[in-house]
């Protein structure tokens, strides 16, 4: 089980980050919560993983605060939940959001995101919402900080182009449909958006 990774920032392609450690790069798919909180490219960074064994695959999931992911690993225990829901439910909602959401039986916010539909969403919270009030208060506490940021870390000046077709990949890989990506991404774009303000604002929209 590999639990945590320190390296150097090699590669971001939101929602992918390729982690240099030791001259070895790791690929690392990360929530939106998670991958803002990423450092420049160049820069070294400590993050907390979660490692899946597919007889196709051997996949890494990174987290930039250890109780995110303890909160990945309780949503991907619900019954037809795996890691890839569980990344675009961390996507589309901050931690503490979707705490909150569960205490408070809000199927229809949760159907809002990508892959969940009303059976899915009730199951969740009747899953979870025991299981959640388990975490410690400090817990509870780190959960609170975990919003999402007012503002993406950093920006470089990208084509317009790329920058749009950056946030519509990124949506695509959290299980958005093409149209609906394409649609969101056009409808929130403002001039000077990175990539990174353009999917927050996205996902922000769609919930």
């Amino acid at each position: 089980m590999i639990g945590r990774l320190n390296g150097i920032v090699a590669e971001k392609q939101p929602p992918l980050l390729l982690l240099e450690v030791s001259g070895v790069g790791y690929e690392v798919q990360m929530p939106m919560t998670s991958f803002y909180q990423m450092p420049e490219v160049g820069e070294s960074v400590t993050i907390h993983t979660h490692f899946v064994v597919r007889e196709d695959a051997q996949l890494l999931y990174g987290f930039a605060q250890k109780v995110e992911r303890e909160l990945f690993r309780e949503i991907i225990k619900a019954n037809g939940v795996g890691p890839k829901l569980g990344l675009a439910i961390l996507s589309g909602l901050s931690a503490a959001e979707f705490v909150n959401l569960v205490a408070n039986n809000d199927a229809a916010s949760l159907v809002k995101l990508p892959g969940i539909g009303l059976k899915t969403a009730e199951r969740l919270i009747i899953e979870l919402k025991d299981r959640l009030k388990n975490f410690t208060l400090s817990q509870q506490k780190d959960l609170g900080d975990l919003s999402l940021p007012q503002e993406a870390l950093g920006s470089t000046f990208v084509e317009e182009v790329d920058v749009e077709q950056d946030a519509i990949d990124a949506l695509l890989a959290l299980g958005y449909k093409q149209t609906q990506a394409s649609k969101v991404v056009k409808k929130v774009r403002t001039p000077d958006m990175s990539s990174e303000d353009l999917i927050k604002a996205a996902l922000k929209s769609m919930i």
